[in-house]
């Protein structure tokens, strides 16, 4: 046999190779998990081939041609994964879209990658595309998975996901070599996704990755910190994210983990009781609130209850900071730290569903020290990564246990970092993307001499862990000429169970200030205990009571603070902020830039009539 051909069985290329090799592999083992009415319902390898094949077929018969676009627009469920891969088999490539997005924004998507098919998960995603798809000349088929209030609705560009796999089952036994010569004709520099980005600083850009960066990632993400098959993920942040397309996609096909897709958004910690998965993931802001969530629900408890776990947490932060500074942990304190486990942590890992966790990540924004140390103290590994969709995800993460608070890890194997003067992170390695879909000079900006400008500011220490230190385009320099890293106190008034967001302001102004978004549920919570009237949201914001509690907050934060670096002055925002007010990225990024647009008279007025 030539060695080509032998390459190609043995190391899977690309993602659809690296998909039939699972299934080869595992075949009568569950690869996905979801539930339905109650019941999980469960899909075998053989399950999930046959209907990625089938949706494979269909779209070829619908006219799929190699290269071409496909959208995808729901949560997450077997149908996403199913559409996707069929759509890499195929030959196509998957654009998936946030189901937050307004139709305007599909929009641009869908034109912007001049998308041919249309994959929508119900009636409100299929409302959204018949809204503008005499706009999309590109487009040709909608596809509807859940067909709930819509068994009497018929348009001819619209067909249901079933009448897709019967389309594909007729087709693909009229022609039974198509589907394997399709995966054979790719190549791993052909595209695979397109990840548009949150546009933080202007419209998205879609990150065109291939199949050779994702494979490359599947192995490098997992060579630091091993993933097998008996291990189980809960899917349940956005699948258009890569984020999520790590666990999900790439370590189930890779390793063969147990993928269990959430009933919906609103069910996630009930889900996660119930499935205790033993690898956990998320975003900064759901850490940030299971640590409030802890916090607020002891403050109820009996006071025998508040003392025991007072207790338990002062061993559990302090085993935990020695053991992240490599110290010497006392017998004693070993001792003690094993019965607080045993007596309080233990029990609350279980009602969290936190329990199996073996290992736990942070990923897609900063997270405070302060909430890794808490996770640490009651026994849950967790444990910061760094990367950029422009990178398929990864640049650096903790190895192991080998976890420097403050930095967030070293470089995966195979990933070079390096600083420029300015101080941006560059990254070059495998995973480093083609560039911006038909957006050359965004991606001329954004590689250079094959190393990736990220954009943010860090440093690495000589044991070559990263320290992030801000974005570049965010690093305040105030009128004095002082350089200030918003993003440090930011997340140090985050870690208040009564702050869900911070903005610093101080760009070329005398001293800082901050916008406040209060944690709604806890302080209204403050409130009903302390008997604060209020009536609306806003009134709750404006209540003298409220204000001086967030200002106990933030003197505590401005206590550990340099003279430059403290809060002078805060306005807590009459409103929560929204994705679909464009004031937030759906992973909950704040959008700096809009921010200080939308609320500039209320920026002003912190700084009328000089410092406090």
């Amino acid at each position: 046999m030539p060695e080509t051909r032998r390459r190609e069985i043995l190391e899977p290329r690309t993602v659809p190779e690296l998909f039939l090799a699972a299934v080869n592999k595992w075949g009568e083992r569950v690869a996905l998990r979801k539930k339905e009415f109650g019941l999980w319902r469960e899909f075998s390898w053989r399950d999930y081939a046959d209907r990625v094949r089938k949706v494979s077929c269909g779209l070829m018969a619908l006219g799929l041609r190699k290269g071409d676009c496909v959208a995808i627009i729901g949560e997450n469920c077997p149908e996403w994964v199913f559409a996707d891969l069929g759509i890499m088999c195929a030959g196509g490539v998957t654009v998936g879209i946030y189901t937050t997005n307004a139709p305007s924004q599909c929009e641009y998507i869908v034109k912007n990658c001049e998308a041919r098919f249309y994959f929508a998960e119900n009636e409100e995603q299929l409302d959204k595309v018949l809204s503008f798809r005499e706009r999309t000349p590109s487009l040709s088929k909608i596809i509807v998975w859940d067909m709930k209030g819509l068994h009497h609705f018929r348009d001819p560009m619209v067909m249901s996901f079933h009448e897709l796999l019967e389309l594909g089952e007729r087709f693909d036994k009229e022609n039974p070599e198509l589907f394997m010569d399709s995966v054979r004709s790719l190549h791993p520099e052909d595209l695979a996704v397109l990840i548009y980005t949150s546009g933080t600083t202007g419209p998205p850009k879609g990150a065109m990755l291939t199949h050779a960066n994702l494979v490359w990632m599947s192995q490098a993400m997992p060579a630091a910190n091993p993933i097998t098959e008996e291990d189980e993920f809960l899917s349940f942040l956005p699948l258009c994210h890569i984020f999520e397309q790590l666990f999900t996609v790439l370590g189930n096909l890779r390793f063969g983990a147990v993928v269990n897709f959430v009933e919906n958004t609103d069910t996630v910690t009930d889900n996660m009781r119930e499935v205790s998965p033993t690898v956990a993931y998320a975003v900064p802001r759901i850490w940030e609130k299971y640590y409030s969530f802890i916090m607020i629900r002891m403050s109820d408890a009996t006071w025998f209850k508040r003392q025991v776990f007072k207790a338990a947490m002062a061993l559990g932060l302090k085993h935990a900071r020695l053991k992240l500074s490599y110290k010497p942990i006392p017998l004693g304190l070993r001792l003690g730290y094993f019965l607080a486990h045993f007596l309080v942590f233990r029990k609350l890992k279980e009602r969290l569903g936190f329990d199996r966790v073996r290992v736990a990540f942070s990923g897609a924004a900063p997270i405070s020290p302060d909430v890794l140390v808490f996770f640490h103290a009651i026994g849950v590994p967790l444990r910061e990564g760094y990367g950029q969709t422009e990178g398929t995800g990864v640049t650096t993460v903790a190895h192991g246990d080998r976890i420097k608070l403050g930095t967030v890890g070293q470089p995966l194997p195979g990933c070079e970092v390096r600083i420029a003067e300015d101080g941006e992170i560059l990254v070059r390695s495998p995973g480093v993307f083609k560039g911006y879909y038909k957006n050359p000079e965004a991606t001329e900006e954004a590689l250079k001499d094959g190393w990736l400008h990220s954009g943010d500011v860090g440093e690495m220490d000589e044991e070559g862990y990263l320290k992030i230190t801000d974005r570049k385009k965010d690093l305040i320099i105030t009128a004095g000429g002082k350089n200030i890293a918003p993003q440090y106190i930011e997340n140090q008034l985050k870690f208040s169970p009564y702050i869900n967001d911070a903005v610093v302001i101080g760009d070329r102004r005398k001293y800082l200030t901050c916008l406040i978004v209060i944690d709604e549920e806890n302080v209204v919570k403050y409130a009903q205990d302390h008997k604060i009237p209020f009536t609306t949201y806003e009134s709750l914001t404006k209540n003298e009571e409220i204000i001086k509690l967030i200002q106990a907050e933030v003197d505590k934060v401005n206590q550990g603070l340099s003279r430059v670096e403290q809060i002078k002055k805060f306005t807590i925002l009459p409103k929560k902020l929204y994705e679909e007010d464009g004031e937030v990225t759906p992973t909950m990024k704040v959008k700096r830039k809009y921010i200080n647009e939308a609320f500039k008279d209320l920026i002003e007025a912190m700084y009328r009539g000089g410092e406090a």
